[in-house]
């Protein structure tokens, strides 16, 4: 099984959990992902899911410009990005505690 499919399906609850921490941008989440584990992340793959989080309401995007270079779009959760995050952290705990009594060998 690859690895992509089984991210896929959880990149947009982890990266609407870092953003609930406090407004953020696209690179410093791509680095805190990385910092727990998620290597090899590029742009390419987060900012879709920004796009669907905000198109969602999960999210909200101000722009300002960095004092490094362009533009910078920083993040913040809504009031319905933290129901969401909230929902999606019950669902991933149900998913989870199945897959390791699967996986584990365990018996009902």
């Amino acid at each position: 099984m690859e690895d992509a499919q089984l991210l896929k399906g959880i990149l947009e609850g982890c990266v609407l959990a870092v953003i609930a921490r406090g407004e953020t941008y696209g690179y410093e989440i791509l680095a805190r992902l990385a910092s727990c584990g998620f290597e090899g992340l590029l742009e390419g793959t987060l900012y879709p899911v920004l796009n669907r989080l905000e198109a969602r309401g999960y999210v909200t995007c101000r722009r300002e410009k960095s004092p490094f270079g362009p533009v910078r779009k920083y993040y913040s959760v809504t009031d319905s990005g933290s129901a969401a995050l909230q929902g999606f952290r019950e669902s991933y705990g149900k998913i989870t505690k199945a897959a390791d009594a699967v996986l584990g060998g365990e018996r009902p």
